[in-house]
């Protein structure tokens, strides 16, 4: 006898055992549900191994980056915008209590109150007299006064880092930025926010909290309630299907059964195993239901054709059995192949996805083939009195679908051609449309537009640069320079900065032109012509300062040769980086970027007390050096950091974008 006849056989004499070992082993497996964890990071679609993330994680940790929750208040009403005493004070409270927030469970679950964002904890960069500047903490407490609050708003707009960042240009909007070291802590982050909010009250203002970190965890929390939502109404349409064409609702219970404990025991199955509940994941009940059934309905309407002509179940199931076994079997088994070539792509959640699809699928098929012959012999024999077709009468046969039915076996078979045409057709109108497919995806744009998060991020972004972050990592060349090089490098630097004393300029290119010759190391070209100008320097004219001026530019310029493996530090980088970010902005995807470019030009400008004039890059590396030296005397030094790497080899740009659908970034 065939494994598969002794395994009917023994469902038929044995229903109950075969009920009880099912249900047992759905509790059991089952059980692994209540371990599940939700993952709605877009990153966990690529393997930790995959390079785009080896370096995204290897850069985050470089420059000290953190995902961010973004919390924004507006008000429009308001002639001063947000800039107002009692606006401010809303906003110290809510950075400061941001600032505790901490998941009790695990403290490493946190926000890092130092590197937030907010106008009580970014410095405030002010002139000090001519080379020298001074750094104050922009709001240290809350503002009494309107004057004291349109300050603030001043101080805030005249910093190239805060404006479009922190503060928006029409100064209706403000920003606190909160970076967080867990992207699952996101959403309790915000449900915190809000409730503080609610507790301080808004007053005029209006409060948004968005970035793709709550948008990621808050979809997490809310697709089990689409699930409790969806499966249900599938099973019901299911059940409302099957009721129609069996019309007998103990007999239909049967696939119900199997689909609920196929589906349990698959995502048991799943967590059991350690996976995650991803995105794709989620979708494996709705997946498995509709195929669950599908091989119950076979085996039910086969039986309702044969019942009424044995008169016995036994028999009949033997039969429907025998007869539907194999292409069961094999229908099954091609299905669950197609899921199961899903393993061989290299994105882990749709892996998981298409194995344990399969894995479902054939359970689905293991368990109708022993558990359909053992609920129908536990039914009692009268209950299946009249099942079959001899009661179908008249008008159940001229029905709307069985006429529609026997119309389309007509056409199928008179007109073949045309049905093979029309095939055709649809065809080639499904691969032109395959050709015109554009993924793009935004983890904000799952939720419905009346959505708080959408409503968010609408509002946000269109006061701010950009709620969504991009990072471009520049990385210098730091091989060492021959002679040669750093002789025609210096050469370059001194065309610039000395183009207005030509007869300086022609003497010092031919000193150095001398000293290539005879200097063995960069280094040794640099001190020989140190000592030639200082020379220069110390017979200049003491009524001539353009010679003096000039052969001090000169010497200066000698620190860039030295300079050459901290290359954000030169000068013709930095303002490479300044274009660069020039060419983002008109361009348009880019609604605002922040470099370390921003930081010298600013620091450099309050250097010369406060002149927009020298809001530009300085011309030597000294100079340079002694902005960012400048900087690291503020309340947070270690901020630069995050735009250039302390030994000044790799430099950050930091984008916001008021998009975050693939298309744009990949525009970008």
């Amino acid at each position: 006898m065939e494994l598969s006849t002794r395994a009917i056989q023994f469902s038929l004499h044995k229903p109950k055992i075969v009920t009880a070992i099912m249900v047992l082993c759905t509790l059991i497996v089952g059980a692994f549900i209540v371990k599940v964890h939700v993952d709605t990071d877009p990153e966990n679609m690529l393997s930790e191994h995959e390079a785009v993330r080896v370096f995204h994680d290897q850069t985050k940790k470089e420059f000290g980056l953190y995902d961010v929750v973004v919390l924004g208040v507006v008000n429009e009403h308001n002639p001063d915008g947000v800039f107002t005493p009692e606006t401010l004070q809303r906003v110290y409270t809510l950075s400061k209590f941001a600032a505790t927030l901490e998941d009790p469970e695990d403290p490493e679950r946190r926000v890092v109150s130092r590197d937030i964002i907010a106008p009580d904890n970014v410095d405030n960069i002010l002139q000090a007299g001519l080379g020298q500047v001074r750094f104050e903490w922009l709001m240290k407490e809350p503002p009494k006064t309107r004057e004291e609050a349109l300050k603030i708003r001043d101080y805030a707009l005249a910093n190239p880092l805060l404006k479009g960042t922190m503060v928006s240009e029409d100064g209706k909007a403000l920003g606190i930025y909160l970076p967080i070291t867990k992207k699952d802590f996101a959403h309790s982050v915000a449900e915190q926010l809000r409730k503080k909010i609610d507790e301080i009250g808004a007053g005029d203002d209006e409060f948004h909290i968005t970035g793709l970190p709550v948008a990621e965890d808050t979809f997490g929390k809310e697709m089990f309630i689409q699930m409790a939502v969806s499966a249900p109404l599938a099973m019901l349409m299911i059940f409302l299907l099957m009721l129609y064409f069996f019309r007998n609702i103990q007999l239909i219970i049967a696939p119900m059964i199997i689909a609920v404990c196929t589906v349990v025991v698959t995502m048991g199955m799943l967590i059991g195993t350690g996976h995650t509940l991803h995105i794709m994941s989620s979708m494996i009940p709705i997946f498995i239901m509709p195929i669950a059934v599908v091989d119950s309905v076979h085996i039910l309407s086969e039986f309702f054709d044969a019942y009424q002509q044995r008169k016995n179940r036994k028999e009949t199931l033997i039969y429907v059995m025998g007869d539907l076994f194999k292409p069961m079997f094999f229908t099954s088994l091609t299905s669950a192949a197609g899921f199961a070539s899903l393993a061989f792509t290299p994105i882990p959640p749709v892996q998981a996805f298409g194995i344990f699809v399969a894995l479902g699928i054939l359970l689905a098929w293991f368990l109708t083939i022993i558990f359909i012959p053992a609920y129908i012999m536990m039914m009692k024999e009268e209950s299946l009195e009249n099942f079959g077709t001899d009661t179908a009468d008249a008008s159940h046969k001229n029905s709307f679908l069985n006429r529609h039915l026997r119309w389309i076996g007509k056409t199928s078979s008179g007109k073949p051609w045309l049905v093979i045409g029309v095939n055709i057709g649809i065809m080639i109108v499904g691969v032109v449309g395959i050709f015109m497919i554009k993924v793009n995806d935004n983890p904000v744009k799952w939720f419905k537009k009346s959505h708080e998060i959408r409503v968010a991020d609408r509002v946000l972004n269109s006061h701010f640069g950009g709620t969504y972050e991009a990072y471009l990592i520049l990385a210098g060349n730091v091989q060492e320079m021959t002679v040669a090089q750093a002789a025609e490098q210096l050469k370059e630097k001194l065309r610039f900065i000395l183009q207005g004393s030509p007869a300086i300029l022609s003497s010092a290119m031919e000193d150095v032109d001398q000293e290539i010759a005879d200097s063995k190391s960069v280094q040794g070209l640099k001190d020989a012509l140190a000592q030639l100008w200082n020379i220069e320097l110390d017979n200049a004219p003491e009524d001539d300062d353009t010679v003096y001026d000039s052969w001090g530019k000169a010497l200066d310029s000698l620190g860039g040769i030295g300079a050459q493996k901290e290359v954000f530090k030169r000068p013709d980088v930095l303002r490479y980086i300044s274009d660069f970010q020039k060419h983002l902005a008109q361009k348009g995807d880019v609604g605002k970027s922040n470099t370390v470019a921003d930081v010298v030009k600013k620091v450099h400008m309050e250097l010369f007390e406060g002149d927009p004039q020298r809001f530009a890059i300085p011309d030597t590396v000294n100079a340079v050096a002694q902005t960012l030296i400048s900087y690291q005397n503020s309340h947070k030094p270690d901020d630069l950091w995050h735009l250039v790497t302390p030994d000044y080899t790799k430099a950050n740009l930091w984008l916001q974008l008021r998009s975050g659908d693939n298309l744009d970034m990949e525009r970008v």
